[in-house]
């Protein structure tokens, strides 16, 4: 093997670890979510930490059940239960510290997303389907959790208001896939829908772009 070769391989290593890295803490920054959720309704500790779970892996869970992937990526790897677990005692604990964080969240939420998005496509193109279910797949992986947790809280799911979310993340799906069409690299093309998710959730949000509502 060349010093090239090496250098590639290498750098494909750590770019890999900082793709489990981001997704082990966007994890645990979705249990967070969740579990203020559970505690702006007033639920006791079991109802507080029942929501951050299902918010954090019930995107992956709905997404390997549907691909026919079992046990479920979760349960494959004990380190998302203990980020988990990390998120709700910080939410129970530290509560109204988190609460002013809110925009650190946000960043950390959307770059989650992004990557969730990524990850849920790419595994769904491993197992072979189609590449439109596959970004579908990806949408799933991102936002389901949070959309079951707005329905276990009583809650319109975000996805079906007028903010642009799941739209995000199909769009970001769509470019990788035209990406990998066209022969670009997998870690770049990783790079650039991840960048590209981030950047459009966080102009749809500061510039309040929204999809048209239905008038009676």
């Amino acid at each position: 093997m060349t010093l090239s070769e090496k250098a590639t391989e290498s750098f494909i290593f750590v770019s890999v670890n900082i793709l489990y890295f981001i997704d082990i803490l966007g994890t645990m920054v979705f249990a967070i979510s969740g579990a203020l959720a559970g505690r702006d309704k007033q639920l006791d500790f079991f109802g507080i930490a029942a929501v951050g779970f299902i918010t954090a892996i019930g995107g992956g869970t709905v997404r390997d059940v549907l691909l026919g992937s079992t046990p479920v990526g979760w349960m494959n790897d004990l380190i998302y239960l203990a980020m988990i677990t990390a998120g709700v005692l910080i939410s129970l604990l530290f509560g109204k510290t988190v609460r002013k964080l809110r925009r650190t969240f946000f960043i950390f939420d959307t770059v989650g997303i992004a990557v969730f998005t990524v990850l849920g496509l790419q595994k769904a193109l491993t197992l072979g389907v189609h590449p439109i279910i596959a970004i579908m797949m990806g949408m799933v992986s991102a936002v389901f959790g949070g959309a079951i947790r707005d329905i276990v809280c009583n809650d319109i799911p975000l996805i079906f208001r007028k903010e642009i979310y799941a739209l995000t993340c199909l769009a970001g799906g769509a470019l990788y896939v035209i990406l990998a069409l066209v022969g670009l690299d997998q870690f770049f093309n990783v790079i650039i829908t991840v960048c590209f998710i981030v950047s459009f959730r966080m102009l749809a949000v500061k510039y309040e772009w929204q999809l048209p509502e239905l008038k009676n």
